[in-house]
């Protein structure tokens, strides 16, 4: 037995390190000391030994196992520091080398112009404000004056939530004046920016999902000339100075008298082109004066106080502001478009 350990300790040394890697040295670990290894087949036949043998024999078979145990340790931390090694210099950097640009992103062209219209609107003492986008009709058109009935409010134009017609996406930002009248205290100077929905067909200037503006003021002695006056100055603030406007009689149900406001075309500069559709001017806004319903179905006397409204389409702004020709470049987020910006 004592010849059998010998060599077992000679044979399992020499095995561990000429060892290649350390899947080799595990496996010479379960060879020599595993439950079925050698060194455990020696030490079954301990009860065969006599009473006076077997303490020399199990003292040396000990000895045997620690020092297998010890060589093993020191191959696996050899094996190891190798193999760092190894990796460190296939992974080695050359620090030398120009790195690599870090692109930075940009502020997409809409949130420019936003940005731009906010500033213009504080500086003139309005506060920003936000609403819910899922409505109830009750302030999306009933206190807005669109009673039932009203083309906006069908099922062909509008995206509701229930059968009733009642929750919907909102339309227009314009809930939020509603909404202002209800929470602030007068005289009133509100913007409302904001995502809103209708079923429209995306073409070049119109998309299902856009964004919107919502403007109001509440005063007294507030007149259509205030209104022409602040429109006009915001956008030649945005457009530049000269940037030709039109003002149009319209109707809207929250507004007597209304109007939409219109800018020439960018693109042709009034000639006439497909971004206009020819008419050499491009829809801006709506607006007009508070309907006095509105302002009584929110507990403000007309009598008193007058106010106006507009609402304004955030992307055919950015169309304007950067000379965009098709409305559906700023949706498509193609970044070669938007790295421009």
């Amino acid at each position: 037995m004592k010849e059998q350990l010998a060599k077992i300790k000679e044979e399992a040394l020499a095995s561990f390190s000429s060892a290649a890697d350390a899947a080799r040295l595990n496996d010479l670990r379960v060879k020599y000391l595993g439950k079925k290894g050698e060194l455990t087949a020696v030490l079954k036949q301990m009860g065969k030994l006599s009473a006076e043998e077997r303490p020399v024999m199990g003292q040396l078979a000990n000895d045997v196992r620690a020092a297998l145990e010890t060589a093993l340790e020191d191959c696996s931390k050899k094996l190891e520091a190798a193999a760092l090694e190894r990796r460190l210099k296939e992974e080695t950097l050359d620090v030398t080398i120009p790195g690599k640009a870090v692109s930075i992103g940009r502020q997409h062209p809409m949130n420019i112009a936003l940005d731009e219209l906010k500033t213009i609107f504080i500086g003139m003492g309005f506060t920003v404000l936000e609403g819910p986008e899922v409505e109830l009709a009750s302030y999306n058109f009933d206190r807005l004056n669109a009673e039932e009935g009203h083309p906006s409010r069908d099922w062909s134009d509008t995206f509701y939530f229930d059968e009733d017609s009642r929750v919907m996406l909102r339309s227009q930002t314009s809930p939020m004046q509603i909404r202002a009248m209800e929470t602030m205290e007068l005289p009133i100077r509100i913007i409302a920016p904001g995502r809103v929905y209708r079923k429209d067909e995306v073409d070049a200037t119109h998309s299902p999902m856009f964004h919107q503006v919502e403007g109001m003021v509440i005063d007294k002695g507030v007149t259509m000339a205030d209104l022409k006056g602040t429109l006009n100055t915001v956008v030649e603030d945005l457009y530049g100075a000269g940037t030709r406007t039109r003002f149009r009689p319209h109707h809207f149900p929250f507004t007597e008298p209304s109007c939409e406001m219109d800018v020439q075309c960018h693109k042709c500069g009034g000639a006439g082109c497909p971004t206009c559709k020819g008419e050499g001017w491009i829809e801006l806004l709506g607006a007009g004066m508070i309907h006095p319903r509105v302002l009584e179905m929110s507990g403000i006397d007309p009598e008193v106080y007058t106010g106006w409204a507009f609402g304004i389409g955030l992307e055919r702004m950015a169309l304007r502001r950067f000379k965009i020709a098709d409305m559906r470049l700023i949706f498509e987020n193609d970044m070669r478009f938007l790295e421009q910006f």
